[in-house]
């Protein structure tokens, strides 16, 4: 069974989607093996986006980050990771198909209210990195 990381971002908690995003997740057959909540600290943000430190973007992006608590999720299941990238939607809110997460709650590229990792080889980095 395949296992990946999943955020659900600041603007998705404060808006409190964070029960309607699961159900997506679960609704593809996939499971919700272990979740908590919390404040997350720029150390942690720098390790997790160690390959946008040095980007112009780079500094909005902690600051939206650390605004509010985020939900951090391990999901399991076959095809985990294609399956929670299809369900998140295009990185953009704009361009998600509809009945994606993105596009059904995203307001815009950073405010797109979910992480997920883009292969095997990332999601095991970050879920040591979160887990």
């Amino acid at each position: 069974m395949e296992k990946t990381l999943v955020l659900i971002k600041p603007d998705a908690v404060k808006q409190n989607l964070i029960g309607n995003i699961l159900m997506k997740y679960e609704e593809r057959g996939l499971i919700v093996e272990d979740l908590y909540k919390k404040r997350v600290g720029r150390e942690l943000l720098d390790k997790h986006y160690i390959e946008h430190v040095d980007r112009d973007f780079y500094p909005e992006l902690t600051e939206f980050m650390t605004s509010g608590p985020v939900v951090v999720i391990r999901i399991g299941g076959r095809n985990a990771i294609e399956k929670v990238r299809a369900i998140n939607g295009a990185t953009n809110p704009k361009s998600s198909d509809p009945g994606t997460i993105r596009h059904m709650f995203g307001t815009d590229i950073q405010s797109n209210c979910v992480h997920g990792s883009e292969s095997l080889v990332e999601a095991e980095r970050e879920l040591a990195l979160w887990f």
